[in-house]
Parts: structure tokens; C-alpha cells; sequence
């Protein structure tokens, strides 16, 4: 008589047992986010016309930006959900930021070649996310392939709190700041999607131990940035950005391959998608 209850307790015994779901990490995430913020609270600033925070706010976002991978390698907590949020935010703290920023402060009076340039810029910063998250191999993992998008945002907003800093009020100075901030918009747009090659400074490893004047010369450095951080700030990625086209320039001197990186831009497999 018991024997059918028997079975379907040991039916029920024998269910798969569900999966746990998931979680997400938190440490890397938060600085992700953080940075995302930097690009968001940006924007607000622009917007009450305080671009001098905004500048600040982009640049601590590049600096956060910086970390939150070297966090997540450093404590084994790498994700395919962390890397998708890491190229959200950058899309957000260094490409629509940025071109809103400029916008606001010095493009607007150029009416469509403004919003054009801003637009150029914008859409080159997804186009070179984009582009890197479809990295097949890294063929030189010195260099990348483009202006980093941060270091681009840098270029616009450095320029933007330089002047601010010296007393330039954007589009109130009249054309010819609009017309020299739409060349640097366009410069730091274009440069992000070609192939020139930029340092990457990934093969500093901070686990090696470096001679004593190492840490005297970071800390020379770090005084000298803030004897005038708008000047300073923005001349260290000025030489940046024009470094890539010396170094483009340096290896067709000596015959050298000049794209470092390889790419897939094959769409995926779209079998079963339609019906």
C-alpha cells in the first residue's frame, strides 16, 4: 500500500537542486560606479555653469576608472557583468560628458558646427569602446590602438579648466575660443579611431620593487602637479595625445608593423535569430 508514496518521495527526493544565483562583486563595482558618478556629477556642473567642477569631476573619474581593474585583477574578482558597467561608464564619463561639457561652454555659439563636433566626438569614443571590447589579439599589449577615451576627455576638459581657470568665460570671449575648442574636440574625437599608437603603461607592475629615487621622483611629481594642477594637467596629456603620431611616425622609420591590435568586426552568427 505504500509503495506509490514511497516512489513519489523518492521522485521528489531525487529534483535537481537549483543553482545559486550569481552575485556581483562588490569592490570593483564600486569604483565603476564612482566613476561613472564623476561623469554624471560633470554634466550637473555644466550645466549650473560651473565647468571648472566639471573638469574636476571627469579627471577623478579617469583616476577611478584607472583603478577598477587593477582592483578586480588584483583581487581575483574579474566579471564579464564588471567589464560590460566598466565600458558604460567610460561611454558616460568620457564620451557624452565631455561633448556636453564642451557644448555648453564654448560650441554653442557655433550653432550646427557646435553640436556637430560635439557629436563627431561622442560618436568616436563609442566607436573606439566598441571597438577595443572587439579585441581578438593584442598583438602589443604596450600600446592601444587609438587615444584612450580618458585621455581624450582629458585633452577637452583640460583645455576647458585651463582657460576657465585664467578667466575665459567659454563663448562669452567671443569666436576664436569656440573655434579652438571645436579643434580640440575634433582632434581628440579622431585620434580615439585611428591607429596610432599610444603607451599604455601596462607593463608597470606595481608588485616589482623599484629603486628608492622612484618614489622621491613620484613625489616630485605629485608636487609639481599641484603647484598649478589646470596647466600642468593639461600639458602632460597634450604631450600624450600628440605622442602616439611620434611614435606612428618612429615605427614606419624603422619598418615596423604600425597597428598593434587585431580585430573581429564580423557580425555574429544570426542562425535561429529569424523566422
Amino acid at each position: 500500500m505504500h509503495d506509490g508514496a514511497d516512489a513519489v518521495a523518492e521522485r521528489s527526493d531525487e529534483a535537481p537542486v537549483r543553482p545559486r544565483r550569481k552575485g556581483i562583486y562588490i569592490l570593483p563595482n564600486l569604483f565603476t560606479l564612482a566613476a561613472l558618478f564623476g561623469g554624471f556629477y560633470a554634466i550637473v556642473m555644466a550645466m549650473n555653469g560651473l565647468f571648472d567642477q566639471a573638469a574636476i569631476g571627469i579627471f577623478c573619474a579617469m583616476v577611478l576608472d584607472s583603478l577598477d581593474g587593477r582592483v578586480a585583477r588584483m583581487t581575483n574578482t574579474q566579471s564579464t557583468f564588471g567589464e560590460q558597467m566598466d565600458s558604460l561608464s567610460d561611454m558616460v564619463s568620457f564620451g557624452a560628458a565631455p561633448a556636453l561639457v564642451v557644448y555648453v561652454w564654448a560650441l554653442t555659439p557655433l550653432g550646427r558646427w557646435g553640436w556637430i563636433a560635439a557629436f563627431i566626438y561622442c560618436s568616436c569614443a563609442a566607436l573606439r569602446l566598441a571597438r577595443f571590447n572587439t579585441n581578438l589579439t593584442v598583438v602589443d599589449k604596450r600600446f592601444f590602438q587609438g587615444l584612450p577615451s580618458p585621455a581624450a576627455a582629458a585633452l577637452v576638459v583640460g583645455f576647458i579648466w585651463l582657460m576657465d581657470n585664467q578667466g575665459f568665460n567659454g563663448s562669452a570671449e567671443g569666436l576664436w575660443l569656440s573655434w579652438v575648442s571645436f579643434g580640440f574636440t575634433l582632434y581628440a574625437g579622431l585620434t580615439m579611431v585611428t591607429n596610432v599608437p599610444f603607451y599604455s603603461f601596462k607593463d608597470v607592475s606595481f608588485k616589482r620593487s623599484v629603486p628608492f629615487i622612484t618614489i622621491v621622483a613620484i613625489a616630485l611629481g605629485i608636487g609639481f602637479i599641484t603647484l598649478h594642477p589646470p596647466l600642468v594637467l593639461f600639458a602632460l596629456f597634450v604631450v600624450y595625445g600628440v605622442s602616439g603620431y611620434g611614435v606612428y611616425v618612429w615605427k614606419r622609420m624603422k619598418g615596423k608593423p604600425v597597428s598593434v591590435i587585431a580585430t573581429s568586426m564580423d557580425e555574429p552568427d544570426e542562425k535561429g535569430l529569424h523566422h
